[in-house]
């Protein structure tokens, strides 16, 4: 399998000069992706996440506006989707037709009733519902916040896709996969204080009593990093902490993305992932934390799967910022990537490039090219002078 090209920008600069930082390198990354040269007379969505409440890591609005000027630059037609309640609000956060350059627009409509439905069965899905502006775009802009997550452990440009061109309805049933495999096994532990017991195991709230099935526990997957604390106090056999019900998720994702980018035609979507305060959790908590890993950096290309390779395989090189996790959280096993670190073995963040890798969304193997190296300044001393001048 052929190369993808993924092009890069540090967040690194030699001087103290704009051109330097990564705006500039945004358009350097915009030039190599020859983005004006492609979007004349297209109908633009670019899909990225407003945020809410009080966030503020997701992409800044200067990225935003140059990217939308880059597409008005090549006579398309620009405008920002994205889940309904979030356009509701996006203004707060300083998304505004005025500062970005272009519409915002609920990607489903204001009722998230307007959609394409898409048959694919996975485990407890049948349909996937595409929000009908993404749909009826003719060119696709994948502007994309990396950050942990709870549910896979890291969140780019296939979750970007993945979950915000999808329904509510469809974005439910994703996180419901989780549950498809069972993992409780109420006939090995019929004793309620004994179940109560497990759940007090949990330092993190992930077993709960079954809402619908009192005998049942239900596994809040996001909660959980897999320390097998309840495996300790359960009943052998009656409870599983498996892979299975950690992967269905990311590759309900890679699903999900493939069918979002089967509704554009070749050639016609890029892609590009801002790399930089990367919190433990994703931009729909509607709050803002420390930074976990250290800034990384812009990536931009044509090929989905290769754009969140190179960025796991960036971040995977660096540090866990382990002093600012938040202290509900631990760092229970140091294998793996950072982000797995954080949330444990079986949300490793690569499976979502893995999966969709197989279904021929992309490839996994790039070429990460640098649109503006950082120079080293070899420093000479300097000679001394005499008072004398001599």
């Amino acid at each position: 399998m052929s190369r993808a090209t993924v092009y890069f920008g540090s967040p690194r600069q030699a001087r103290l000069d704009w051109r330097e930082t990564l705006p500039a390198k945004l358009d350097l990354i915009l030039e190599r992706l020859h983005l004006r040269d492609r979007v004349k007379d297209e109908l633009v969505v670019i899909k990225m996440h407003t945020g809410n409440n009080v966030g503020y890591s997701t992409v800044h609005p200067v990225f935003v506006r140059r990217v939308v000027q880059a597409v008005k630059e090549g006579g398309g037609k620009p405008f920002i989707a994205d889940v309904s309640w979030d356009v509701a609000g996006a203004e707060t956060r300083g998304y505004t037709p005025e500062v970005v350059g272009c519409p915002i627009y609920p990607a489903a409509g204001p009722q998230e009733r307007y959609y394409y439905a898409h048959t694919r069965p996975y485990k407890n899905i049948r349909e996937w519902k595409v929000a009908g502006l993404i749909e009826e775009a003719t060119f696709l802009i994948n502007l994309a916040h990396a950050k942990g997550h709870p549910s896979c452990g890291y969140g780019g440009a296939i979750k970007n896709l993945a979950l915000g061109c999808m329904v509510a309805e469809t974005r439910s049933a994703m996180h419901d996969v989780c549950h498809f495999d069972p993992y409780w096994f109420p006939e090995k532990c019929p004793e309620p204080a004994l179940r109560q017991k497990i759940i007090e195991s949990c330092p993190h709230g992930a077993l709960v009593q079954d809402k619908e099935r009192p005998d049942h526990l239900h596994l809040h997957v996001d909660n959980c990093n897999q320390c097998g604390r309840c495996l300790q106090v359960a009943p052998p056999g009656s409870l599983k902490i498996d892979p299975v019900n950690f992967a269905s998720f990311q590759e309900a994702c890679a699903i999900s993305a493939s069918i979002v980018m089967s509704t554009f035609a070749p050639g016609k979507a890029v892609h590009i992932v801002l790399a930089t305060h990367m919190t433990p959790v994703c931009d729909c908590f509607g709050f803002t934390g420390m930074p976990i890993l250290p800034d990384a950096g812009i990536f931009g290309s044509d090929d989905l799967v290769a754009v969140d390779q190179a960025v796991l395989d960036a971040t995977a090189r660096t540090p866990l910022i382990e002093e600012n996790v938040p202290t509900s959280m631990e760092v229970h096993t140091r294998e793996g990537h950072p982000l797995a670190w954080l949330h444990g073995p079986y949300k490793n963040p690569y499976l979502v490039t893995q999966y969709a890798e197989a279904l021929g969304v992309g490839t996994r193997q790039y070429e990460l090219v640098d649109v503006l190296p950082v120079e080293t300044f070899v420093r000479a001393p300097l000679p001394y002078v005499s008072a004398s001048g001599q």
